[in-house]
């Protein structure tokens, strides 16, 4: 059972905030390509929509409003020193089809609070703050995500506007249709001396801030992966007339070894998983003996060395059992991300934050991709999380609760009202 913790009281207007996102999450929720569900993609007539709606929130928050070379929507909050490096506040306008509400929307909105306070109330930091709703970190339409992050970081690789959409229309294309100007995405590149700091919250898309009962929780750092395609070869043989101790069964080596990915990656801890997500036995007949089985691994974790640790592990274990069963065992990686860190100090600020308004401060990494990861290339980054129902995301049913979001509204105006005492 989680320990009890005694929730602060939020401000009357961390309250009224929240009530604010989430009505508007309501009102983007509207802004989709398909009746009854939630899809707006990378430079769709929603999307645009969306951009619109969101720059006008910006004005009416005090901000100067553009929309960026590669379909951003960006407002600026000035401070007192025009010449300081900002920081920046986002996440991403996009979703993946039939998606819920909250998994990007939700962090633009609360930014745009953070922005709303500090203008209602006259305040202008030492640094401006801007903020930033990615255009497509998804990749719903085109298959490449942090388009919109990598915009900013100038890292879009050469091939990107050649790529294509289901009807067959290319990146270059859309743009163009768009109003964009395919040869002017550098233009999107911001200087690492503009920004000191990028913030991100986001729903966890997990159940741990919801087992341990508090609203709000410190990334840590979002996971690197691994993936691969797997093998156990065998010897195909008739189901009725080979016995059981002579068999080359590639299932049973490959369900043994399932199960000591298991087992092997619970002990571990550290935050790591692996998943076994599919599985192809052949000849797939009801009366043959399995002789070839083709499985996919992803291992994820916060620690590029623990992960890496662990691959070598499972490896070995898969060796191991092929060799004692007398099959083969191949894996071939076809994937890989390095986990990204998020900025030790901006972790103490958010934690500071947290820790005032829940009594604890819980720290966990992210299983799940974010901006984040393509703006720690440039700039110290740093997260928070928000409770979510059940741990669903990527979902209608996903949600979360207006008392949930004025906390998190609370604790993202503390942090940054924190830069107040000098920059990172």
């Amino acid at each position: 059972m989680a320990e009890a913790f005694t929730l602060a009281a939020v401000s009357d207007s961390a309250k009224c905030a929240a009530e604010r996102v989430m009505a508007r999450c309501d009102a983007l929720a509207a802004i989709s390509e398909t009746p009854g569900q939630l899809t707006r993609v990378y430079l769709s007539a929603e999307h645009l929509q969306a951009n619109q709606v969101v720059g006008e929130w910006m004005e009416a928050a005090g901000m100067r409003v553009w929309q960026d070379s590669v379909g951003n929507i960006c407002g600026r909050y000035e401070g007192l020193d025009a010449s300081a490096p900002a920081i920046l506040l986002g996440s991403h306008l996009d979703s993946v089809r039939n998606a819920g509400r909250y998994d990007g929307p939700l962090g633009v909105l609360t930014a745009l609070e953070v922005v709303a306070h500090l203008h209602h109330n006259g305040i202008r930091l030492p640094m401006a703050v801007e903020i930033v709703g990615f255009c497509d970190e998804e990749g719903t339409r085109f298959g490449i995500t942090l388009l919109g992050s990598r915009g900013l970081t100038g890292t879009w690789p050469a091939d990107w506007l050649e790529r294509q959409d289901a009807q067959g229309i290319s990146v270059a294309q859309a743009m163009q249709n768009s109003g964009l100007e395919p040869l002017k995405i550098g233009a999107s590149q911001r200087a690492v001396s503009d920004f000191c700091a990028y913030l991100e919250l986001h729903i966890e898309q997990g159940p741990c801030l919801q087992t341990a009962d508090v609203p709000l929780g410190v990334v840590t750092a979002i996971n690197g992966a691994r993936r691969l395609n797997c093998e156990f070869t065998g010897h195909a043989g008739h189901a009725g007339t080979v016995p059981m101790g002579q068999r080359q069964d590639a299932l049973t080596a490959a369900a043994e070894w399932t199960l000591a990915i298991e087992s092997i990656t619970t002990a571990t801890g550290r935050n790591l998983v692996a998943t076994v997500g599919t599985l192809e036995c052949l000849p797939g007949a009801v009366n043959v003996i399995p002789g070839q089985v083709k499985l996919s691994l992803d291992v994820r974790g916060p620690r590029d060395d623990d992960l890496s640790a662990l691959l070598e592990t499972l490896l070995a274990k898969g060796r191991d059992i092929a060799a004692r069963r007398g099959l083969t065992f191949a894996a071939e990686q076809f994937y890989g991300i390095s986990a990204t860190e998020c900025n030790a100090g901006l972790q103490h600020r958010l934690s500071q934050s947290v820790l005032h308004l829940q009594g604890q401060a819980m720290s966990l990494p992210s299983g799940a991709g974010h901006d984040a990861i393509a703006m720690a290339e440039c700039w110290p980054v740093g997260m928070l999380f928000v409770r979510c129902k059940d741990g669903i995301s990527h979902h209608p049913d996903e949600s979360v609760t207006t008392g949930d979001v004025a906390y998190a509204v609370q604790a993202y105006i503390n942090t940054v009202l924190s830069f107040a005492e000098g920059h990172l």
